[in-house]
């Protein structure tokens, strides 16, 4: 979880900064984009991690149930 959100945090950092910068924005305009930018990034990369592993987990489950219901009809 640590990675995905500090990944997320990069991301969003350099995304924002690089944006920023070609736009013409000033040095510190560019670091206040990049820091909204990272703590933007940041959420949605940790919002969608855990949609993310909700959805494996129930996948998981789901397969659990099947077989356990399979090996049942087969006795």
């Amino acid at each position: 979880m640590k990675f995905v959100f500090l990944a997320g945090g990069a991301a969003g950092f350099l995304l924002s900064a690089a944006a920023s910068f070609w736009a013409g924005h000033q040095p510190d305009r560019i670091l206040l984009d990049g820091a909204v930018g990272c703590l933007a990034g940041a959420l949605l990369f940790r919002w969608f991690w855990t949609v993310l592993v909700r959805g494996i987990r129930e996948t998981i489950v789901a397969r659990n149930a099947a077989a356990t219901a399979a090996a049942a009809k087969s006795k």
